[in-house]
């Protein structure tokens, strides 16, 4: 590329077209890629802060790796316990006890996972910190039968703070008036607003849910473990699994909730695929547009070849036409997509607010704002996409330049 070329093609880029509809095509090309950069880059943004978002409230609480046996249930855990603690990686190992049940007020019924914990070791749960306070935790101790049950549950079955609330089990005991269910009379002394086990959550002491599930004495259902890095969690497990072998038994949290954030990571690909479309037809357009200004140039082509210009030459006058405009709506739609991406939030609550309408709904997408990240990363696959599809438009016109004959274009003129 010589300075010639470069110098032509810049003129081209500033001179006003002779053609209105060749301009108005080229202002839209700009304008296409702007809004297409500019909306990739927000809706990539709004999707890594779902992401974050969702591992932060979902895997805060669900535990990254668990250990229990086939029986469901570990004697003598404390040496266990000691020797998951001193594993690579694990910060926190919790014993706890799990079943399941309905819980009745007044009438109604709700399905109930409920999960005995140690109150000292949830003090340093950030998750139960946020949302319980210590003199909620406090008042699980043991053979007290209080309960701390999950905000959502509670709203439904119309229950508040210091209610009773009925345990049903699902086994039942036998007596001399037949078969009768078993159930326990429980106080609520908190509630915890978790999303996404909102709906079934219920907290009782540990050796009270022991006790209702007929586990033998100092036994537990099993070790929640968490580690420093929660994508660390299958290599602990699969290590774990090696090193206790039977009758132990391990699963991390790719296992229950994997699925859900490769939907995630799926749904984020489908739309990186799916908004370059827009960026796609703004480089149609601007194809569109340079076949124009080579069928409108055609005589000047003409003179710059009779003066000595090669074809190699006239066809970088062509790219560098094209590649200014897509480098323009590559700044231009990084700079507008980054100022939305910050911005975000405050537009959905301006245009909730105005319309008075719920945009975003915490009892389906787990959260009630839009949370926005921007990666460079991102920034720099659409700005090389972009970069790329517009010089891919810019080859065929300018081909059709280089490919001018000065004899058939001055014939006319």
């Amino acid at each position: 590329m010589n300075n010639f070329s470069w110098r032509v093609g810049l003129r081209y880029t500033r001179a006003k077209r002779r053609n209105h509809f060749i301009s108005f095509i080229s202002s839209v090309s700009i304008l296409g890629i702007v809004i297409g950069v500019m909306v990739l880059i927000t809706v990539l943004s709004v999707m890594n802060g779902f992401d974050k978002e969702l591992k932060e409230r979902i895997l805060g609480y669900i535990p990254h790796v668990t250990v229990s046996t086939y029986e469901q249930s570990i004697s003598e855990y404390d040496d266990l316990r000691q020797q998951l603690s001193t594993q690579d990686n694990v910060t926190s190992v919790r014993p706890y006890v799990q079943g399941q049940g309905l819980i009745t007020f007044n009438g109604r019924n709700r399905f109930v996972n409920f999960e005995g914990i140690f109150p000292s070791d949830e003090y340093s749960n950030p998750i139960y910190s946020e949302q319980i306070s210590d003199d909620a935790l406090s008042t699980l101790e043991p053979r007290s039968y209080n309960m701390i049950l999950g905000k959502r549950m509670a709203d439904g079955l119309g229950v508040k703070v210091n209610d009773q609330v009925s345990l049903v089990l699902s086994d039942a005991a036998l007596t001399p008036a037949g078969i009768v269910p078993r159930f326990k009379r429980f106080t609520v002394t908190g509630l915890v607003d978790i999303q996404e086990q909102g709906n079934y959550l219920a907290l009782i002491n540990i050796e009270d849910a022991a006790r209702l599930l007929k586990l033998p004495s100092g036994s537990v259902s099993g070790l929640h473990l968490w580690v420093d890095d929660l994508y660390r969690a299958p290599l602990v497990n699969l290590a774990l699994q090696n090193e206790l072998g039977f009758p132990y038994t391990t699963w991390d949290w790719t296992r229950t909730h994997g699925s859900f954030f490769e939907a995630v990571k799926l749904e984020k690909t489908m739309m990186f695929l799916i908004l370059t479309l827009i960026i796609a037809v703004a480089a149609f357009n601007m194809l569109s547009s340079l076949v124009m200004l080579v069928r409108d140039k055609q005589s000047d082509i003409a003179v710059l070849r009779t003066l000595g210009a090669s074809p190699g030459d006239i066809m970088v006058i062509f790219i560098l036409q094209g590649l200014i405009i897509g480098i323009f709506g590559i700044i231009a739609g990084i700079a507008l997509g980054i100022l939305l991406s910050l911005n975000v939030t405050e537009i959905v609550r301006f245009l909730e607010t105005l319309f008075n309408i719920q945009l975003i709904s915490g009892d389906v997408y787990y959260i009630d704002y839009l949370p926005a990240i921007i990666e460079w990363q991102d920034i720099m696959r659409v700005s090389i996409i972009t970069f790329l599809l517009s010089f891919l438009s810019t080859i065929y016109p300018a081909y059709s330049a280089s490919r001018v004959q000065p004899a058939e274009a001055l014939r006319y003129e």
